[in-house]
């Protein structure tokens, strides 16, 4: 359902919008290193952050948790999941965006969405890991700090 209601027609947008931007927008030649960089970077920043809050809450609210229980998850899942994943979906856009034509790369994205819903899943319900506490304490030592 998630991708069904989000990734399907939003991707289907953010993927001709972000590669007609760069090319026309900013002018810059198709397939270049600076072209793949640059969508791959807005991609990270943009879409990848955007991506984990709405599954996030997806998954809360259709297993039907109070928006209070809701918003604990999220701040509780939000920035691990967002680190490792981090250090993935670069990778997998980097190869996407310089040699996967643009009419067929939500269908790649998509494959691997599979992969990463199973994971967000997962760490969905490991609900207070110790790594997650840990992750907790590095945003708790940073509120400490300032």
């Amino acid at each position: 359902m998630f991708g069904l209601a989000f990734v399907g027609p939003v991707g289907h947008f953010w993927y001709q919008g972000l590669d007609r931007f760069i090319k026309q927008g900013l002018k810059m030649p198709p397939k270049s290193v600076r072209f793949v960089a640059t969508k791959v970077a807005v991609d990270g920043i943009i879409f990848g952050p955007l991506d984990l809050f709405v599954f996030f809450t997806y998954m809360g609210f259709s297993t039907g948790k109070s928006v209070e229980q809701v918003k604990e998850d999220v701040k509780r899942d939000f920035l691990p999941a967002l680190v490792l994943e981090g250090g993935v979906w670069p990778l997998l856009q980097v190869a996407n965006f310089r040699f996967v034509p643009l009419q067929y790369q939500l269908l790649y994205v998509n494959t691997f969405c599979l992969i990463d819903s199973a994971f967000l899943s997962w760490i969905d319900q490991q609900e207070d890991a110790a790594w997650k506490k840990w992750f907790k304490s590095l945003l708790t030592f940073e509120k400490k700090e300032q």
